[in-house]
This record gives C-alpha cells, sequence and structure tokens, in this order.
C-alpha cells in the first residue's frame, strides 16, 4: 500500500507540473490580449472624445439638422448639415438598391448552384473586389464614366463606386448565413416535390433573412464613411441637391473635407468636428441596428 501510495504522489506531482504550465501561459494570453485590447482602444477613444468635444455644441442646435452651408463662409457662423446628410443617406440608399440583389444573388449561385471552374472565378473575384482599396474603384469608375462616357461628375458615379465596394460584404455575409440554413430544411422541400428554384426563395432565404439584413446593414455602414471617391467622382455643394444625376452634390465627408482646408477658422473647424461626430453617430446606428436584427434574429442549427 505504502508502495502504491508514493506511486500515487508521484503520477499526481507529475500531472500537476504542466498544468501549472497552460495556467500560467493562459494567464500570460489573457495580460497579452488586455494590453491588445487597450493599446487598439487609445486611438478610437481619442478620436470619440476629439469629435465629440470639438463638435458636440453645433449639434444641439435645430438650425444643424433643418438647414444647409448656402451663403456660408469659412468664417462665418452658423448654418446646418441638413444637405450633408441627406446626400450620404441618398447615396448609401442607391448603392443598397444596385449592390444588395447583386450581392445576394451572386451567394445564392455559389451556395446553392455553383459547381465547377466557374464557381471558383466567381467566389476569386469576390475575394478580390474585397481586397480593392476605395480610391482604386473610384478610379475605375472615373475611367469608365467620365473618359470613356464623357460624362459629368456627379452623385450616381459614387454610388457605382460604393457598389463595387459593398458587392464583397454583402455577398460573404450572405453567403455564410445561407451556409448556416440546416440541410434538413432543403431536404425536406425536395421530399416533397417543392422546385430548387421555390425552396430556394421561399424557404432558404426565408430563414436567412435576418442575418443577410445584418451584412447589408453592415455594408452600408463601411461605404457610407468612403471619403475617395466624392473626391474624384463629384463636387461639393453648400446647397440642397437630390438629384443623383446632375450639379454638384453634398456629402458628410466631403463637408469634412471642405471644411478642414480652414482650420485656422474656428467656425469651420467646429463644423469639420460637428459634421464628422454626425457621420460617426449615424455609422454607429447602422452597426447597432445590424447587431440587434442579428441578435433577434439569428438563424440557428
Amino acid at each position: 500500500m505504502t508502495a502504491l501510495s508514493a506511486t500515487d504522489i508521484s503520477v499526481r506531482d507529475e500531472l500537476s507540473r504542466p498544468s501549472k504550465s497552460r495556467h500560467a501561459t493562459d494567464i500570460a494570453a489573457r495580460i497579452v490580449m488586455w494590453l491588445s485590447f487597450l493599446v487598439a482602444m487609445v486611438p478610437l477613444g481619442w478620436i470619440l472624445w476629439s469629435a465629440v468635444s470639438k463638435g458636440y455644441h453645433l449639434l444641439l442646435s435645430s438650425d444643424w439638422w433643418t438647414k444647409s452651408q448656402r451663403n456660408i463662409t469659412t468664417s462665418d457662423f452658423g448654418g446646418g448639415a441638413r444637405h450633408a446628410i441627406e446626400g450620404t443617406l441618398i447615396t448609401g440608399f442607391i448603392t443598397s438598391l444596385i449592390a444588395v440583389p447583386i450581392g445576394v444573388l451572386t451567394a445564392v449561385y455559389l451556395v446553392e448552384y455553383g459547381r465547377g471552374s466557374l464557381a471558383r472565378a466567381v467566389s476569386f473575384t469576390v475575394d478580390i473586389l474585397s481586397g480593392v482599396p476605395s480610391i482604386v474603384a473610384a478610379l475605375f469608375i472615373y475611367a469608365i464614366w467620365v473618359t470613356g462616357l464623357n460624362q459629368q461628375r456627379v452623385a450616381f458615379a459614387v454610388c457605382l463606386a460604393l457598389v463595387l465596394l459593398m458587392i464583397p460584404t454583402v455577398v460573404r455575409s450572405t453567403e455564410e448565413m445561407l451556409k448556416l440554413v440546416p440541410n434538413e430544411l432543403r431536404e425536406a422541400s425536395y421530399a416533397l416535390g417543392v422546385p430548387k428554384w421555390i425552396t430556394v426563395t421561399r424557404i432558404v432565404l426565408r430563414t436567412a433573412l435576418s442575418g443577410i439584413v445584418t451584412g447589408v446593414l453592415l455594408g452600408l455602414a463601411r461605404v457610407m464613411g468612403e471619403t475617395a471617391p466624392l473626391l474624384i467622382l463629384t463636387v461639393y455643394s453648400t446647397s440642397f441637391n437630390q438629384d443623383v444625376a446632375k450639379g454638384a452634390f453634398g456629402t458628410l465627408p466631403t463637408m469634412i473635407n471642405n471644411d478642414r482646408a480652414d482650420l485656422a477658422m474656428p467656425f469651420a473647424n467646429e463644423r469639420m468636428w460637428a459634421a464628422a461626430l454626425t457621420l460617426i453617430l449615424i455609422i454607429l446606428l447602422l452597426n447597432l441596428l445590424g447587431r440587434m436584427v442579428a441578435h433577434f434574429g439569428s438563424v440557428r442549427k
């Protein structure tokens, strides 16, 4: 018994040593993770604090939400950002109208129908698009729209560039949601003699709808903050303009860039930070809405 007890004690000691090592490694990994998180939060918190502290004053005024910057110079106080807010929402809406059907149908093809070399080529193209910088997309549309077709620099051209940036996000998010739909649902539908296209439209897409909506909102939040396509493909306007096919067009990113040129002017500086804060709030609301849709309507296997 004594020999067995000694052996048991020795085995237990040997087993406890790796456990202590793993525990120390776990603690070190947690420390590194939290330090990395804090380091990443420092610039984010700095940006948010700068935007809030320097721009919230104008957001408290009703003029900011109801008026434009027409006849307001960089040295003048007052004016609003309604023209820029409307422009940002309009370009985002038109971009979604074009990008969402293309992205969803592409994802449906890749998951439900795509096989062979064509599917691999489509998937590879989507991967390439997801890594294309916004300025490259803008220059591509400029070469086609302005140089090739001899059209004017208008907001619709901006929407076309944003479509190229939004499609990969919609495709990948929709593709993942479609893969989460249980195959049992498809098989049950096929067993009842339902055609595949009806199964996809009425069962698969409906089941994954909340995830698709989440991906669309996150993709929209990404493109609404882009600046390069706006600077290259349109001209900033301080007045109201809801026609994306002609004339200068105002958006929040270009409003920020317009006031950036006169940072020495206190009123222009304040308007720039207020426009930045407004854009941050819009994108934050879209992200929160996407998270809410994903939380309350997520697809579970």
